[in-house]
């Protein structure tokens, strides 16, 4: 697989040419790299200032506990009571208490834009891009609510600030929660007594370099909103400061943000949006217009990557994406295109049985449309052009299966691997060559290039010249690592996507040839709260447009 070089298609999702080109770089990827002066300086600090600053940050955040419990006993979680004058200068005293232990950490100064509007002018303020856990820093100075996981209320100390501040909980184990929660959303923004709610509309952390698919959570009440950005204009924190794929613990982000010396931070409120009749009938429109209004104001590109990307992303199977996967685009079209199977073991394998058939003839963008049974569109091509390496107007289809089971099942990687085994190996003997364990990795990883050498003659011990999909379940199973000891030790260019949990536990063997799914969540910020019907709305809206 390859990005092209040019596409056909920069659309948004309502049809709209994009105001910029969308970007190709993952935005679910930062990769921490120091120079020698700076490690340096870490060091420095480590001993110095950041004990100094954990200390008082951590005093801060006991001296602000009482205050908090005081107000919120016996107070209803249903009603909202009028603001009497002691809750008032609680309020006052913990957003001082709050603003010490942020300059504390070396955030000294706060640049503020633009006037935050009214409760009454604008219910919800939409923020973005979010990265950290310091963009809980305007929580903070505006003591709005917030929609989080409900497990974040049992949590000692932390716990009691939060509920404080009168947030929207998400229950994981309620299956109707969502649901819920939007209807919370909506009850509180039209009744124009309850604080304004503060929500980050792409659902997940990303690197700032670009702005997302905005859920539809915080635009399905139709009322005006006020768009709020963030920056981070610091070098080091931009980078520090990132959530990511970088999987850092906690303690580790607080740690290297600590060590710097200074750390700015800037908000600017945005106009208020207010909706349209047409927004106020479809959130999809909404938040994409809202969104465009922000990374206009940002000065950076938008793209169709969503939540659903950054799970794709983060997913913990065998196979680790590499930083620069075409699988991220791959996913992005799927998803616009309407071509995610709802049934997908039932769908992949009908698909691997017919790309079986074919054995290994190429198609044409038709052939292509019509084994997919979608029209041609320029979306459609910008699909195809992933799959054309050599620019000849012909691709394998086999490839698309193998990438389409990725982002479907990213976690199976042997389930991915038993299916492209099945399409590729010769009848004879079910065995397949090097070459074609490199074109089935190569299209599983999502790159242009790679080399099985190493891999292919350690699986290979009898130097047949093939190998069976069973003799690789068999090395797979003695060696789970595989894809880090014999991939990207032989190609250099290759460098999977950190992935912290994977280091600090032992890796276990897989339990079958499908794999194991491991199941991933939005930052307990920001929890993705959007219902599922409104998901299915925007893909109706794509395809409509489309």
């Amino acid at each position: 697989m390859r990005l092209p070089s040019n596409r056909q298609c920069g659309m948004e999702g309502d049809g709209k040419k994009m105001d910029q080109a969308p970007p190709f770089r993952n935005p679910f990827v930062h990769v921490l790299k120091f120079t020698p002066l700076e490690k340096a300086k870490i060091a420095l600090m480590t001993v110095t200032l950041f004990p100094i600053r954990l200390l008082i940050a951590a005093f801060m955040m006991l001296l602000a506990w009482p205050f908090a419990f005081l107000a919120s006993v016996g107070r209803s979680e249903t009603t909202v009571e009028p603001q009497c004058l002691w809750r008032r200068l609680v309020d006052i005293i913990l957003k001082i208490i709050m603003r010490v232990m942020w300059f504390a950490g070396g955030f000294h100064w706060m640049t503020v834009k633009g006037r935050r509007a009214l409760p009454t002018e604008a219910p919800i303020l939409t923020l973005a891009p979010h990265s950290s856990y310091f963009d809980a820093i305007p929580v903070t100075m505006t003591m709005s609510s917030i929609v989080m996981k409900a497990e974040s209320k049992d949590i000692p100390l932390w716990g009691t600030l939060i509920k404080y501040i009168r947030p929207v909980f998400v229950s994981r184990s309620d299956q109707n929660s969502r649901k819920k929660t939007v209807e919370e959303i909506k009850r509180r923004a039209h009744s124009g007594e309850w604080p304004q709610i503060m929500i980050f509309p792409e659902g997940t952390c990303t690197n700032r370099s670009c702005l997302i698919t905005f859920k539809p959570g915080a635009f399905i009440p139709a009322v005006p909103v006020q768009p709020v950005v963030i920056r981070y204009p610091n070098r080091l924190v931009r980078v520090i400061g990132t959530q990511v794929i970088i999987f850092l613990h906690v303690f580790e982000i607080l740690w290297l943000t600590l060590c710097q010396l200074h750390n700015e931070f800037v908000i600017e409120f945005l106009p208020i949006y207010t909706p349209s009749e047409e927004e106020k009938k479809n959130p999809a429109l909404f938040a994409i217009n809202v969104r465009r209004v922000m990374a206009k104001a940002l000065g950076v590109p938008i793209t169709d990557y969503s939540f659903e990307d950054c799970q794709l992303a983060m997913a913990e199977g065998q196979l680790r994406l590499p930083v620069d996967t075409c699988l991220l685009e791959f996913a992005k079209l799927v998803r616009r295109l309407g071509l995610k199977p709802k049934n997908t073991e039932k769908v992949l394998q009908e698909y691997g049985n017919r790309a079986r058939k074919l054995e290994g003839q190429k198609l044409g963008l038709e052939d292509f449309a019509h084994f997919l049974d979608v029209p041609v569109s320029d979306m459609l091509r910008d699909m195809f052009a992933l799959f054309d390496e050599h620019e000849d107007n012909n691709m394998d289809i086999r490839e698309y299966v193998i990438a389409l089971s990725v982002v479907c099942r990213p976690a199976k990687t042997l389930g991915t691997m038993k299916l492209a085994f099945k399409m590729f190996e010769a009848e004879e003997d079910g065995a397949i060559t090097e070459r074609e364990l490199a074109v089935i990795l190569k299209t599983a990883l999502g790159v242009a290039h790679l080399s099985v050498s190493r891999l292919f003659t350690a699986i290979d011990t009898e130097d047949t010249g093939k190998i069976t999909f069973d003799k690789f379940w068999s090395f797979v199973e003695q060696h789970p690592d595989f894809a880090e000891d014999y991939l990207y030790t032989e190609n250099a260019g290759l460098h999977g996507a950190p992935c912290h949990q994977h280091q600090t536990q032992p890796s276990q063997p897989p339990a079958g040839p499908q794999g194991t799914a491991t199941s991933k969540t939005a930052n307990g910020i920001c929890p993705d709260f959007s219902p599922r019907d409104h998901d299915a709305a925007i893909d109706g809206l794509s395809k409509k447009h489309n």
